[in-house]
């Protein structure tokens, strides 16, 4: 948590002003521990940001059952100690110990919170190291904090690495083969306990993002009584935006989402016509970056977390969440998307777990390997996705339902794909197939038979995830109607209100709707990004009224 010999020094240690450090410390509570003493341990739900005023604290990775502990940092006099857990709730990691007497001033989480909220100069400083660290830890043997074991093909395995990166947890990934446990065979693992993630050490069998949430401190908990301003469903671009302009305008904000923050957006490989992107942004870049500034305006962001029910309290909202927890808001914005649409085909269910994609990023990638692939899907993300597995080596079968390829994909994404020598492109064409053993191994196309595919990429859109909202009005597709478009009003609550709906708002006073969900929303990512700042100001004058 303060700089290594691998990491950039200024970036994780930055050297602080009398002034600077005058100003941290005041946010702190003076405590004085002897040699040898725990500042916090890993593991602990609750942990401070460290002011050393003297003395050292060091960084330790504590010992794991097959290796020993390991130092990871030492921090010295006008320094502080900590990282990114400090910001997204996450529980320590690590541990923090005196390595002879010394004093420190601790500053809580909330404390912490407030230091962002106002004081620009440092929020930027503290962020800036924070993050910092991060990166620096994924690297060293703090990843084996957070252990994963599963076979490369499991969609499980895939969802656990998924979640942590979207996350960006510290973590360590280890493939064994379905016949092939190794070192884990001896510890009474069978292959039905797979995917298997270590904490601390700790094997949790058959383990699924929700459990680690659980266990990490990432799972929401409420506050006693309390009543939040705003509570935005759906992580991707346009609830990242409303949650981020919430935050930043002083509503205390709480982000959902039922997977990990980024929704379709994180799985795009490349985005070329964003503003400010002159050579492009990878979903994921573009994601975690939005991540990290939510944190930074006091976003409390919990996932996986799955809204199901939505229905009015009084003159608050009551969002029911799929273990029956419920968070009580003054305001939502619904920004939950759309779901994957898939081919009706025979095994398709089987392969979803063994060669079936809807995503094409680094980890999708490390499964197939420079394998052939076929990319199903003719608008933008499966032009997208058919360049970037070309460009890492796999050859690509992209097969289009419809006969003019330029109907629904950017004139850009066409003219790459038709000079691009690894794309064969089948216009007019179906997969009508799906055929291998334990995983996909070859695939079906009507007008060209059977080809060698190690992975099928689906990009055939989504459909709205709205069925959880149905005393809202939607259209005939699911998608809901906002503002001037809500066809079915109830004379009572708007005369009430004295009012008419506002822009973005839905058929439910308060509850309002952007992105993808929204029925007439553009289904691009700065599309959604805008409409989701734009639903906020909404947001404001419900409450202001």
């Amino acid at each position: 948590m303060a700089s290594t010999p691998e990491s950039t020094p200024d970036l994780q240690r930055p050297t602080l002003t009398d002034a600077q450090w005058e100003r941290l410390c005041g946010f702190g509570v003076a405590e004085s521990v002897a040699a040898g003493d725990y500042l916090f341990r890993s593991g602990d739900r609750d942990y401070d940001l460290l002011l050393v005023e003297d003395g050292e604290v060091e960084i330790v990775r504590d010992s794991l059952f097959w290796i020993g502990e390991a130092v990871i940092a030492h921090s010295g006099p006008r320094t502080f100690v900590g990282e990114l857990g400090l910001l997204n709730g996450q529980g320590a990691f690590l541990s923090a110990r005196a390595t002879q007497p010394t004093h420190v001033l601790r500053v809580s989480r909330s404390e912490l919170r407030r230091l962002m909220a106002e004081d620009d100069e440092l929020c930027d400083i503290i962020l800036h190291a924070l993050w910092a660290r991060r990166e620096s830890l994924r690297r060293g043997p703090a990843a084996l904090t957070l252990k994963f074991v599963g076979q490369s093909s499991s969609s499980d395995f895939l969802a656990l690495q998924r979640f942590a990166e979207r996350l960006d947890l510290v973590h360590k990934s280890v493939e064994v083969g379905p016949e092939d446990l190794g070192a884990h065979a001896k510890l009474g693992v069978s292959t039905d306990d797979l995917p298997i993630a270590y904490i601390q050490g700790e094997p949790i069998t058959r383990a699924t993002p929700g459990m680690l949430a659980e266990r990490l401190g990432l799972a929401y908990e409420a506050a006693g009584d309390e009543v939040v301003d705003l509570v935005v469903v759906g992580g991707g671009p346009a609830g990242l935006a409303a949650a981020i302009y919430g935050a930043s305008e002083g509503l205390s904000t709480v982000l959902l989402d039922a997977v990990a923050p980024g929704g379709q957006a994180a799985s795009t490989s490349r985005i070329e016509n964003f503003l400010g992107f002159p050579f492009g942004v990878s979903g994921g870049d573009l994601i975690g970056q939005a991540s990290l500034q939510a944190l930074k305006f006091g976003v409390r962001v919990y996932a996986p977390c799955e809204a199901v029910k939505l229905e009015p309290a009084g003159d608050l909202l009551d969002i029911t969440l799929g273990d029956g927890r419920i968070i009580r808001s003054r305001t939502a914005i619904v920004t939950s998307g759309a779901s994957y649409r898939r081919l009706n085909l025979e095994r398709w269910s089987d392969f979803e777990r063994a060669g079936i994609y809807y995503a094409a990023t680094q980890l999708e990638l490390r499964q197939v390997s420079e394998s052939p692939v076929v990319v199903v899907g003719g608008a933008n993300s499966a032009g997208q996705a058919s360049l970037y597995l070309a460009a890492n080596g796999c050859p690509v079968h992209l097969v289009v339902r419809g006969t003019d390829l330029g109907s629904r994909m950017s004139s850009y994404l066409v003219d790459r794909l038709m000079e691009e020598p690894r794309v064969q492109v089948h216009l007019g064409s179906r997969v009508v197939g799906l055929d291998g053993a334990a995983a996909l191994e070859r695939v079906r196309i009507d007008s060209l038979g059977e080809v060698d595919a190690r992975g099928l990429f689906c990009f055939i859109g989504a459909d709205p995830a709205t069925g959880w909202l149905p005393a809202l009005d939607r259209d005939a597709d699911g998608f809901l109607r906002t503002g001037t478009d809500v066809a079915v009003q109830s004379l009572e609550h708007w005369q009430r209100m004295g009012r008419e709906p506002l822009p973005f708002e839905t058929s439910l006073p308060r509850v309002f709707a952007a992105g993808d969900v929204r029925r007439g929303s553009m289904k691009r990512v700065a599309a959604a990004v805008g409409e989701g700042s734009s639903a906020v100001a909404s947001v404001h004058r419900a409450l202001a009224g």
